[in-house]
């Protein structure tokens, strides 16, 4: 008989979650267009954080959502970092980001001032563990974008 050296994913144990909180920072319905006609998938962008500087950002599309929120949530795990955040749950310093067409601002702020920022960065912001912070989104209000523009702003803060 001959035995695979292949293990049974079915059967493999479960993960434990690390303690990790997903988001779901943006559902659209895409089309692309074939022979037949229109073909419809759906695109999702998530947010994974666990609320002590650890963070990521997955997206994927998915004949369906829950396919493409099961997709896009293993990718955002593929894709964590790990940021320096004060002790004044702040971040270490003004930093301004680029991405694309997005522009967006982060100052640090003293304990007590709580999350003034919009959009995807306030979400964002909130899975990372950042309780005070002042942020700003200028140019572009595309949520994909604006994302990955603050990743790449904390990607400035790693250990």
């Amino acid at each position: 008989m001959i035995y695979s050296k292949k293990t049974n994913r079915n059967n493999a144990p479960p993960r434990p979650d690390d303690d990790f909180q997903s988001v779901i920072l943006d559902l659209a319905r895409v089309t692309r267009v074939q022979r037949g006609g229109k073909r419809l998938r759906f695109r999702v962008t998530v947010g994974l954080g666990n609320k002590k500087g650890t963070i990521g950002i997955g997206i994927a599309k998915g004949a369906d959502v829950s396919m493409a929120v099961e997709k896009a949530t293993r990718r955002a795990r593929k894709n964590v970092i790990q940021i320096k955040i004060t002790e004044d749950k702040s971040i270490p310093h003004n930093v301004t980001t680029k991405y694309k067409a997005s522009l967006i601002l982060l100052k640090p702020a003293p304990a007590g001032t709580g999350l003034k920022a919009g959009g995807v960065i306030r979400t964002l912001c909130d899975l990372v563990g950042i309780e005070n912070i002042s942020a700003k989104i200028l140019g572009s209000n595309n949520k994909i974008c604006n994302s990955q523009a603050l990743i790449n702003a904390f990607s400035e803060f790693k250990h």
